[in-house]
């Protein structure tokens, strides 16, 4: 079972920025997607953003999209999120996964298998 590994979170005032990195143990074949995903306090666990392996397409939530970009490294094995313009509502913890999702259902947390531990961003006003 692939290994992942969240890290770059941290406190930062409204408007600030932080890159997350997700590290994983192998690249395999067999996974198709990767995505991170994020879950606050008494909400469901949702879709940021996603990005389809073999293309290297991605696709990011609306609440995301001009602010977050996903992007990855094969020579790393690594996964990134940069996040600009960050708002209070983005406060959640964040999660790494990857898994088989379609090209087009990249946001859907059902369609990943391994997910990381995750990584707490907290945005001030």
């Amino acid at each position: 079972q692939v290994h992942l590994v969240e890290s770059g979170g941290g406190s930062v005032q409204a408007g600030g920025s932080l890159t997350l990195s997700c590290v994983a143990s192998e690249f395999t074949y067999s996974i198709s997607s990767m995505g991170w995903f994020r879950q606050a306090p008494g909400k469901e666990r949702e879709g940021v953003a996603g990005i389809y392996l073999a293309l290297g397409t991605t696709n990011n939530a609306d609440s995301v999209k001009g602010r977050f970009t996903i992007s990855r490294d094969y020579a790393k094995n690594a996964l990134y999120l940069r996040m600009n313009n960050l708002k209070p509502e983005d406060t959640a913890m964040y999660f790494c996964a990857s898994g088989t999702a379609g090209r087009y259902d990249l946001l859907n947390p059902r369609s990943y298998a391994n997910w990381g531990q995750g990584t707490q961003v907290t945005v001030s006003s």
